[in-house]
């Protein structure tokens, strides 16, 4: 009498989707490597060694850390004029900035949105003075804000309207610096709102069109409350963009005049590489990445408040 032989069951393997067992995490993680040794070399530990020197009195003109300072550096910054007037000159900039490039970014992508034809060319007509380099821009608009020459004036004059000094006048300097940044960076946050309003179902203005809403209890009801967190994503960004300006100020007025469009950054590097501070320099940078900080911090409050209510 033959018994049948018991078959063995082969050991189940975890297989990835790929077919190769377990290959996705040390595959994700060779692919990830690059990007991790670069973000510490570059990121991390320079962040690090900014750190190191803000507790010493290191300076260009001599080598090494120099003598240790502690939180010196940081009692200096915090009692001196210059950081705090240069601090509010980036929130009074950040201020000026951040509501129109939200709400005016909001209604251009609303009206490309919605229109029929030609979409490319708006799409392409307010995005492309995003890509342009900040020296450029700054070119043009000096160009542009230049008495006796600009554009601008020669336009008012037709109206019998006299052109400020709009670069010169310390009342004049920040707006007009705010004006040319609009300009220049509508285009991101407008492909932002774009993307989301193409999220939004079509469905639910229709819907709301049986209903008897009109074009504007439909954006209030429906566009506005679904573009919310695209709303918070632009503001954040663009709250902390404008906090980092620095480009279009150096180049168009130097942080003048009288150092009335100085921001935090360029005080950073006037201390830093006109006068040699780098230590007192770095102080300044974490400080201002303490500000940065709280201010990320604060959207991610925001972000889980929003998912916890929907």
């Amino acid at each position: 009498m033959t018994t049948a032989t018991p078959t063995r069951t082969a050991p189940v393997r975890n297989v990835s989707r790929t077919g190769s067992p377990d290959e996705s995490p040390r595959a994700a993680a060779w692919m990830l490597a690059p990007f991790v040794i670069l973000y510490v070399l570059f990121i991390i530990g320079p962040a690090i060694y900014g750190l190191l020197l803000s507790l010493f009195d290191t300076s260009l003109v001599r080598g090494g850390l120099g003598s240790f300072a502690g939180l010196g550096n940081y009692q200096e910054a915090l009692a001196s004029n210059d950081f705090w007037s240069s601090l509010w000159h980036t929130l009074w900039f950040t201020i000026l900035t951040t509501p129109p490039l939200i709400v005016l970014a909001f209604v251009f992508a609303l009206l490309a949105d919605r229109v029929g034809r030609a979409r490319w060319f708006f799409r392409l007509a307010f995005f492309a003075p995003f890509v342009i380099p900040s020296a450029v821009v700054a070119l043009i608009w000096i160009w542009l804000y230049t008495p006796g020459l600009g554009l601008i004036e020669a336009g008012l004059g037709w109206f019998g309207i006299t052109a400020p000094n709009w670069l010169g006048d310390p009342a004049w300097a920040m707006p007009s610096l705010a004006i040319t940044t609009i300009w220049w960076t509508l285009g991101f946050n407008f492909v932002l709102y774009l993307a989301g309003l193409q999220d939004i179902p079509h469905e639910l203005y229709e819907a709301a069109s049986v209903d008897g809403a009109g074009p504007w209890q439909q954006i209030r009801s429906i566009t506005i409350p679904l573009l919310g967190r695209t709303t918070t994503l632009v503001a954040v960004l663009q709250v902390i963009a404008s906090l980092k300006v620095f480009d279009q100020m150096y180049i168009m007025t130097a942080g003048g005049p009288n150092f009335a469009t100085r921001s935090i950054l360029q005080y950073v590097y006037d201390e830093g590489f006109t006068n040699f501070r780098v230590g007192y320099a770095s102080a300044v940078s974490t400080l201002f990445f303490v500000v940065i900080l709280v201010v990320s911090v604060i959207w991610f409050a925001i972000v889980r408040k929003q998912e916890k209510v929907a």
